[in-house]
C-alpha cells in the first residue's frame, strides 16, 4: 500500500456478514472510480431512477489496486496531449478534456474541504523540466494552441521557463544532468489517494453502501434480476449475487471479467519510490511537484507536504525512460507484488542527477523508504471508456485511465452517474468529452502501446 500505509479500519469490511443475494446495482471495483461512481448514485438517491440497493464487490482490500498505490499526484499536464486530441478529435473537443481535467483536480481538493476528509490534500503549482530540444519545441507550440483555443481560460494557464530559470527555481542541474531544454509551470496538487478513496468509501458506507471486500468476481452471466428484469448473475467465491446493473471499475483489470476488451483495455505495471530527501536539498521541503521529460517518456515526483506522515519525502514513479523496449515487457503484467530490476535501479539512481549538487549526501538512513508497484489500464486511443458497454444490456463501465486517474476519474464518475439516472442531456454533453465514451468503432482500434510511451502523434 502507498508509502507503507497501515491498512484502513475498513480494509478487510463487509458490511453484512453474508453476500447480499441480490442488489439493484453491483460495482466492481473499490478504488477512486468505484468509490466515485457510489458517492454519486447515493447522493442522487432521491431520484426516480436511483437504485435502492448498492453492492460493492472488491478482489483484496479495499482499495487495494491502482488507487491505493500511486503517488497521489493530482496534476493533468493537459498541453501534452491537447495537439493529439485536437487532430483526432477536434479542437472543441481538445479544449473540453483539458477543462475535464482541471475541473476534476478542483474537485477532488474541494471535496476534501468540504467533508474533512483527512488525505494531506495540498493544491499547488507543478514544473515539467524537459531534457530534450525537439520536445521543448513542440511543448510550446502546444502551449500556444491552447492559449489561442481558450484564451483566459484556467485549464491553459502555463508559465514556460527558460533552461537557466528552471536550474535557478527549481533547484535542477548544475552539477547533475544539465541539459535542461526549459519547463513548464501550472496549477497541479497531490494527496494520499488511499486515504481520500477510505474516507469516500465510509462517507459512501453511511449512506447505505454495502461494502463486500475479499470477494473476487469469478464469472459474469445474464441472468432475471430480482424485479423480473433483464439482469446480471455475479459468481464470487463466496456464492452469487444478482444484479439489475452493473458498474466495472476495474480499470487494467477489466478484460478478465469482460473478455470483449481483451487487447483493448491493457494493463501495465507502474513503479513507485519513497525516497528521503539528500542531505543538501531545501530544509523546508520543495515547493512544487515535478515531472522530468525525456522525449517521449518521463518519471513524475511529489514531495510530501508539510504535516504528512514522513513530511519531506519524495515519492517518485516511473523510470522507463532508459529502457531500450520503452517498457513494452510491462504490458499485459498484473502482478503488482513484484518488480522489473531495471526500473527499479532507475528510479533509485535518478534524483542525485536531476537535482545535482542540491542533493547533496544522502540521508544517514538511507535513500530508499520503500518501493512498490501498481496495475494501470491503457487503451489504444489514450482516452478512458466511460458509458454503457456496446450490445450489452445493463452493464456500465468506467476504466482505462492511462495512468492518470487522479485528473480523469472523480469527473468520469460523475458523467456515468448521470447517464445511469437517465440525466445524459445536454448539459452533460456540454461538459463530458464525447471522445471518452464506449463506442463500438473504438473496440474495433488495436493497441499499439501507451500514447505517452511511444510518442504522440500530433
Amino acid at each position: 500500500m502507498e508509502e507503507n500505509l497501515p491498512p484502513a479500519d475498513i480494509a478487510d469490511l463487509r458490511t453484512t456478514p453474508n453476500l447480499p443475494e441480490s442488489a439493484d446495482v453491483v460495482i466492481i471495483g473499490s478504488g477512486i472510480t468505484g468509490a466515485a461512481i457510489a458517492w454519486n448514485l447515493l447522493e442522487n438517491a432521491s431520484d426516480d431512477n436511483a437504485p435502492r440497493s448498492i453492492v460493492m464487490l472488491e478482489a483484496r482490500q479495499a482499495c487495494s489496486g491502482a488507487t491505493g498505490r500511486n503517488g497521489g499526484h493530482t496534476k493533468a499536464a493537459s498541453y501534452r496531449t491537447f495537439l493529439h486530441h485536437a487532430k483526432q478529435h477536434g479542437t472543441d473537443e481538445a479544449v473540453k478534456i483539458a477543462k475535464l481535467e482541471l475541473a476534476n483536480i478542483r474537485a477532488l481538493h474541494a471535496f476534501v474541504r468540504e467533508h474533512a476528509i483527512d488525505c494531506d490534500s495540498h493544491p499547488c503549482r507543478t514544473v515539467d523540466v524537459v531534457y530534450d530540444a525537439a520536445q521543448w519545441a513542440e511543448d510550446q507550440r502546444a502551449v500556444r494552441a491552447m492559449r489561442d483555443a481558450m484564451p483566459g481560460d484556467a485549464a491553459s494557464e502555463y508559465v514556460l521557463h527558460t533552461a537557466d530559470e528552471v536550474r535557478d527555481t527549481f533547484y535542477c542541474g548544475k552539477g547533475g544532468d544539465e541539459s535542461i531544454a526549459g519547463g513548464v509551470s501550472y496549477e497541479a496538487g497531490s494527496m494520499s489517494s488511499y486515504r481520500l478513496v477510505i474516507g469516500v468509501l465510509k462517507l459512501c458506507l453511511e449512506r447505505g453502501l454495502n461494502l463486500q471486500t475479499n470477494t473476487p468476481v469469478l464469472n459474469l452471466e445474464k441472468a432475471t434480476d430480482a424485479n423480473g428484469g433483464n439482469g446480471w448473475r455475479l459468481e464470487t467465491e463466496r456464492g452469487a449475487i444478482t444484479a439489475g446493473k452493473v458498474i466495472l471499475a476495474t480499470n487494467g483489470y477489466t478484460a478478465h471479467l469482460l473478455e470483449q476488451f481483451q487487447g483493448i483495455i491493457v494493463p501495465l505495471r507502474g513503479h513507485v519510490t519513497a525516497q528521503r530527501p539528500g542531505q543538501g536539498m531545501p530544509a523546508k521541503g520543495l515547493p512544487v511537484t515535478y515531472s522530468f521529460i525525456h522525449g517521449d517518456s518521463y518519471d513524475y515526483m511529489i514531495p510530501r507536504p508539510p504535516g504528512s506522515r514522513f513530511e519531506g519525502d519524495i515519492v517518485i514513479g516511473g523510470g522507463l525512460h532508459d529502457l531500450s523496449d520503452g517498457g513494452a515487457t510491462e504490458y499485459g503484467t498484473t502482478d503488482d507484488t513484484g518488480f522489473n530490476g531495471v526500473i527499479a535501479e532507475n528510479l533509485r539512481e535518478c534524483l542525485p542527477g536531476y537535482f545535482g549538487n542540491n542533493w547533496g549526501e544522502d540521508h544517514p538512513d538511507g535513500r530508499i523508504r520503500r518501493a512498490w508497484t501498481g496495475i494501470m489500464g491503457y487503451s489504444p486511443d489514450g482516452c478512458p471508456f466511460v458509458g454503457a458497454v456496446p450490445g450489452v444490456e445493463n452493464m456500465w463501465m468506467a476504466a482505462s485511465f492511462q495512468g492518470h486517474g487522479m485528473v480523469l476519474c472523480w469527473m468520469c464518475a460523475k458523467a456515468l452517474a448521470a447517464m445511469m439516472d437517465g440525466r445524459d442531456d445536454d448539459e452533460l454533453k456540454g461538459w463530458f468529452p464525447d471522445a471518452f465514451r464506449v463506442k463500438e468503432d473504438r473496440l474495433k482500434q488495436a493497441f499499439r502501446g501507451a500514447l505517452h510511451m511511444q510518442g504522440i502523434d500530433s
